[in-house]
């Protein structure tokens, strides 16, 4: 089992830059896919990317290609989403999640065992 807590939201205006940070608890870190998701108000929640084991491959909403990008630390038992040229439509919670195995579709929130509290980004034009 692993624990997340993402940090690292805030206010920013349009065209500005944040970086989530999640952190997990355990030793296990290297065994987990993880992903990031968000989710607007009145919205179900979306894929925004997701990054496998060791970082080998990463994947992206088309939405965000280009602007974010998802790395991780496995020594820090850390995984981060670096987002640049934010836009209004980026308002959202972000939530960082986890699972043992690469899911099937990677941007399905159903694939996740493991989520975040969430973290709030405040886009303003």
């Amino acid at each position: 089992q692993v624990q997340l807590v993402e940090s690292g939201g805030g206010l920013v205006q349009a065209g500005g830059s944040l970086r989530l940070s999640c952190a997990a608890s355990g030793r296990t870190f290297s065994s987990y896919v993880m992903g990031w998701f968000r989710q607007a108000p009145g919205k179900e929640r979306d894929f925004v990317a997701a990054i496998t084991w060791s970082g080998g491959r990463t994947y992206y909403a088309d939405s965000v290609k280009g602007r974010f990008t998802i790395s991780r630390d496995n020594a820090k038992n850390t995984v981060y989403l670096q987002m640049n040229s934010l836009k209004p439509e980026d308002t959202a919670v972000y939530y960082c999640a986890a699972d043992r195995n690469l899911p099937t579709v990677v941007g399905s929130s159903r694939e996740y065992d493991y989520w975040g509290q969430g973290t709030q980004v405040t886009v303003s034009s």
